[in-house]
């Protein structure tokens, strides 16, 4: 199973280098967007891994002590924007930076 993912990571790193080497005097081509897809799809993803994570530690929290669910509950959402923040501040920058 490494060995195949090993191939497969290869594979991945040729299929992005091979727009650079293409051709031969032309102009270069700008691989920006290509990162700024990437660096979104790793925010988005982990920002709702985080958020898989967050949610299920308040679940399992309030299944130990229903008493506590008001204070929970204000740290939780709060929790939940701030990481949803994060995949936003990403999607500003990359905004910015891509033209």
């Amino acid at each position: 199973m490494r060995k195949l993912q090993y191939v497969f990571m290869a594979l991945a790193a040729l299929c992005f280098a091979m727009p650079a080497f293409a051709d031969g005097g032309s102009t270069a081509i700008s691989l920006v967007p290509i990162g700024a897809g990437i660096g979104m799809a790793l925010a988005a993803g982990l920002c709702g891994l985080g958020q898989g994570k967050a949610t299920a530690s308040a679940c399992e929290a309030l299944a130990r002590n229903p008493g506590a669910r008001g204070g929970l509950m204000i740290f939780l959402v709060l929790g939940l924007a701030l990481i949803e923040s994060l995949t936003l501040f990403t999607l500003v920058i990359i905004l910015i930076k891509v033209k």
